[in-house]
């Protein structure tokens, strides 16, 4: 059984406690590993190491520096993306085809922000004062604390640690409970492409012995988090007792409104892609399905009969469309949400209850699910499920989409189907949503921003933007001309 230790000051340590906790096999359901348990002494190691190689190292080096190792990391992904893919899938259990697109695609963020990383530039500004030189000027918080989910390890790391590193700060990373392996194995990674020690530490463990330590770290100068809405709101509070940034990408529960005018196949591939393409377990899921009336019931017939075909079983399998649910705790959830759908009144058209068919070798599978009859105040249709279950609502016309598809206290994505580039135009001016895909769901890029509106979060992930996510700004004041101004007034 692989044994894990914690990644500290470029070194492998054993845990203070001494303790390890299991991970398992969503497919199996049978245990593969022993992870460190962490708690606060070993967070405080890692910020120590974080902060001594931002004064001693990272910080001091040149921009151009940096960005060259991280390119050089982006090389060293590429060649071991498909390792990387297969401990993924052993350890969160969604589909390889899945994983090892992501893994294979994750070098790009670290070979973006690597030729970033030495094109952050200020600004001279023509003041209103004679006899004055102002500049502007971006620079590093120091020590930033990373958190991250366990539905895609790796990728939503790479969103947070490529540009906080090309931005020159040093990071203490806190990877699920639940899914920490693959980011320990990035670690070695992270040591070839000659990152100094401390500049990347992993500590890994549970919320309340590392997560919290590490938000509450006086030499913690930033945080940035994914997961749940809950969780981040806890973070948010913590961090505002120190008056500490954070960035957060939150829940969803993100409308995909189809129009009378659309591609039908291609919407109904889309609605698919965007519920049960990772189990539904993606904070982007499409899991509101809003259909324009005078096509809903012929779509919700074709919909539900390629829905039926999804072959569920091992994810490592090219066969397989839909996997396991990840974690115990996520599938119970997702079971009681059922429950609550159909107590509320909404009927079931398909799937609906734990899959035991072929397959199924744990006992985390859910059937894929649709439900129709659901109303928008349902709490079906208000609150993240996180799984494999599609609410299906019917609208009369774009206004009434639009209001729909906005009220929900989450704003992190939205699909529009329609072959009225108008109205394409239109819904997306319109829709509170942080991305917003037209005839297409679930794209990403290096290049484009992502997160969320309202509860769904704040800051952006990716594209240039991001990079300032992890800058702060400096006003430089220079008085080259002698002054025999009042000192009693301000300049």
């Amino acid at each position: 059984m692989k044994k894990y230790d914690l990644y500290i000051n470029g070194q492998w340590v054993k845990p203070e406690s001494g303790k390890y906790f299991e991970t398992d096999n969503p497919y199996t359901c049978e245990v593969w590993a022993q992870i460190a348990r962490g708690n606060e002494t070993d967070v405080s190691l890692a910020v120590h190491a974080a902060k001594k190689a931002f004064n001693d190292t990272w910080g001091e080096m040149k921009p151009t520096e940096r960005g060259k190792i991280l390119v050089k990391l982006a090389e060293v992904i590429e060649r071991e993306a498909t390792r990387l893919g297969e401990i993924e899938v052993r350890d969160n259990g969604k589909l390889l085809a899945e994983m090892g697109t992501q893994t294979r695609y994750l070098a790009e963020w670290y070979r973006y922000f690597g030729g970033l990383s030495d094109k952050i530039e200020g600004a001279v500004l023509p003041i209103d004062k004679s006899g004055i030189f102002n500049f502007t000027k971006h620079e590093p918080y120091g020590v930033v604390g990373l958190i991250t989910p366990w539905n895609s390890p790796l990728l939503l790391l790479a969103w947070k640690l490529a540009p906080a590193l090309a931005a020159g700060n040093t990071t203490v990373i806190k990877p699920s409970e639940f899914t920490s392996a693959s980011t320990l194995e990035f670690m070695t990674l992270t040591e070839e492409a000659g990152f100094p020690a401390g500049v990347i530490n992993c500590v890994t463990g549970f919320g309340l012995e590392v997560g919290q330590p590490l938000v509450d770290h006086k030499d913690v100068s930033k945080i940035a988090f994914t997961g749940s809405d809950i969780s981040g709101q806890k973070i948010y509070e913590r961090a505002a007792r120190k008056i500490m940034p954070v960035t957060l990408e939150l829940g969803g529960k993100s409308p995909n409104i189809v129009f009378n005018d659309a591609d039908v196949d291609a919407a109904v591939m889309g609605v698919i892609s965007g519920i049960f393409a990772a189990t539904g377990q993606t904070c982007i899921a499409g899991s509101r399905l809003l259909v324009q009336k005078e096509i809903h019931d012929e779509f919700v017939k074709r919909l539900v009969s390629i829905a039926r075909e999804a072959k569920i079983g091992d994810p490592m399998s090219k066969e397989t469309n839909v996997g396991p649910v990840t974690t115990e705790p996520q599938f119970k959830k997702i079971i009681d949400y059922i429950k609550v759908a159909k107590d509320e009144g909404a009927n079931c058209v398909l799937g609906g209850k734990q899959y035991e068919g072929p397959g199924s070798m744990g006992s985390r599978f859910v059937e894929p699910t649709i439900f129709i009859g659901v109303k928008n105040e349902m709490r079906i249709a208000q609150e993240e499920v996180f799984g494999p279950i599609l609410s299906i609502i019917p609208f009369e016309d774009e206004k009434e989409a639009v209001e729909i598809g906005n009220d929900i206290l989450f704003g992190l994505a939205a699909g529009v189907w329609t072959s009225n580039i108008g109205r394409a135009l239109r819904m997306s001016d319109k829709l509170k949503a942080g991305t917003v895909w037209i005839n297409t769901y679930r794209a990403v890029s290096f290049m484009s921003p992502f997160g969320g509106y309202k509860r769904s979060g704040q800051g952006r992930e990716s594209g240039q933007e991001s990079i300032k996510e992890f800058l702060q700004l400096k006003s430089v004041w220079i008085a080259h001309e002698t002054s025999n101004a009042n000192p009693f007034i301000i300049r």
